[in-house]
């Protein structure tokens, strides 16, 4: 018998398949992270009994807690919220991928603790593209100095650009936004940085995923199509 997130996550994969053929990308290139913050760790686990094989996580001490009980099946984890430098050890000791990082600041402080495990941590780049004060992330005229700082931590990976757009119903009105990460990826892939391959580009939830993949989304952060609406 199906589960609501077992028909959920199989209407989602349908969609996300559907947008990636639509663009002419093989649905393969794109990977749910689903968003599970403020899940109960039971629900969560039937979400990977059914499927989801990435989690996406807003915050520290909540993620820490699910993780002891669910690290040993078999999902990836990714941490979506703002980090602050003084949770960065516990980040590195859980996440496989962090895709808010926003200053050198904190990439110095991830690559201190990834250091001290031994760890080559992989990260995103946070980028403000909309410059909302309300939002986290970094100028998207500052993310090639940035970039070159981070390349010069050993023990970082960076992998790519993250973004959280502004709020529109209309998904079209988003766009924009989502096509100015993907350009300001390409920049800087133009300037060739040792060990830097940019793969990824985090972008799209919900409610404008399929926009986003129009636009070479890599990662799409979805939850409430998965789990339904937080209380």
């Amino acid at each position: 018998m199906m589960t609501a997130i077992s028909q959920n996550l199989t209407a989602i994969q349908t969609y996300i398949t559907q947008a990636a053929l639509s663009a002419g990308r093989a649905p393969d290139a794109v990977q749910l992270v689903a968003v599970s913050k403020t899940i109960a760790a039971e629900e969560i686990r039937r979400a990977i009994e059914a499927g989801v094989t990435v989690l996406g996580e807003n915050y520290i001490q909540e993620a820490r807690a699910k993780f002891k009980q669910l690290s040993t099946l078999p999902a990836a984890w990714h941490f979506i919220g703002h980090l602050q430098t003084n949770k960065a050890k516990y980040a590195v000791r859980q996440f496989d991928l962090i895709h808010t990082v926003d200053s050198s600041r904190v990439a110095k402080a991830i690559n201190r603790e990834a250091a001290k495990i031994d760890k080559i941590q992989k990260i995103l780049i946070q980028v403000n593209i909309s410059k909302e004060e309300t939002k986290s992330g970094i100028e998207t005229e500052k993310v090639a100095e940035l970039a070159e700082e981070i390349v010069h931590l050993e023990h970082l990976k960076l992998k790519g650009l993250m973004t959280m757009p502004p709020f529109f119903n209309a998904p079209e009105k988003v766009r924009p936004f989502f096509r100015r990460l993907r350009e300001t990826r390409d920049q800087l892939r133009q300037r060739n940085l040792p060990g830097v391959d940019l793969t990824e580009l985090s972008m799209g939830m919900t409610g404008d995923f399929e926009v986003a993949i129009a636009e070479g989304a890599t990662l799409v952060r979805i939850g409430t199509a998965i789990f339904g609406e937080r209380a």
